[in-house]
């Protein structure tokens, strides 16, 4: 075992330095509990290793089931808590068949009118009120939870063209099915007898005439070659009968006569 020699601390007061035989030789040790310990002649507390504690918002399952009747999914909870999604599943399973069944329960309700409970299910309304409005209702979608006042909120969704749209019914359980009231709009529209789907106004039909081709330019035809004059022919002296003759230019200025003579 080597014997060191203290020499002082460091700057930072944290650590002691020391110094073997040969002075080039440092060391240094840390003032820690345990070193203060040793040197006050108290029992030294055991050493910990250090440990990387994740902290997480572990939820108790009953809180877990709460946040899942309440309308929340698994994935939602899961990522709140940073639980591990396996185990929110196992005991959300329960709640999630709790919800489907209060969904399926509440299209046998009967909706509420202004003049009292419909004769049709709430089921058999929308059916009717989609098929009305030009679209198919075998694509529905149901979804419930439970309120903070125990009462519960159905959901129904549906697909129109590239839209996706939702509407909201309280339910209460009862007799006969229960009941079902519009919450929402788009609830009280479904279940209204008397709602007429606005109409879009007809786009006016503008009948464009279609102009006739037009024909391509035609080239001129070359014109016809004039024929060349021809010399007169001379008539006959019986068909000059009758008709004064008429002197030529040369016997004008000879002085000769029509008949021939000067």
């Amino acid at each position: 075992m080597r014997e060191l020699k203290v020499v002082g601390l460091d700057p930072d007061g944290k650590h002691i330095l020391c110094e073997g035989v040969n002075s080039a030789e440092k060391f240094k040790l840390p003032a820690d509990d345990r070193l203060r310990a040793v040197l006050d002649g108290k029992p030294m507390p055991p050493e910990q290793p250090a440990l990387d504690i994740v902290v997480t918002n572990m939820l108790s399952p009953k809180e877990i089931q709460a946040r899942i009747r309440a309308g929340a999914s698994v994935e939602q909870v899961a990522a709140a808590s940073g639980s591990d999604l396996a185990r929110i599943q196992r005991f959300a399973n329960p709640v999630l068949l709790e919800r489907f069944r209060a969904a399926e329960l509440a299209t046998a309700a009967h909706p509420v009118l202004a003049d009292g409970p419909a004769v049709l299910s709430l089921l058999e309304t929308v059916t009717a009120a989609l098929v009305g409005r030009g679209l198919s209702p075998e694509k529905l979608t149901w979804d419930a939870w439970r309120n903070e006042d125990s009462r519960w909120t159905v959901q129904l969704g549906w697909q129109a063209g590239r839209s996706d749209n939702l509407a909201h019914f309280r339910f209460t359980p009862g007799a006969h099915g229960g009941t079902v009231t519009a919450i929402d709009d788009a609830a009280s529209e479904l279940i209204d007898p008397d709602f007429k789907p606005r109409q879009l106004a007809p786009v006016a039909h503008l009948a464009f005439e279609v102009a006739a081709p037009v024909a391509p330019p035609t080239m001129p035809a070359a014109p016809e070659t004039a024929p060349a004059p021809t010399a007169p022919v001379e008539q006959p002296a019986s068909a000059r009968r009758g008709k004064p003759a008429i002197p030529a230019w040369e016997d004008v200025l000879l002085g000769v006569r029509s008949s021939g003579q000067r």
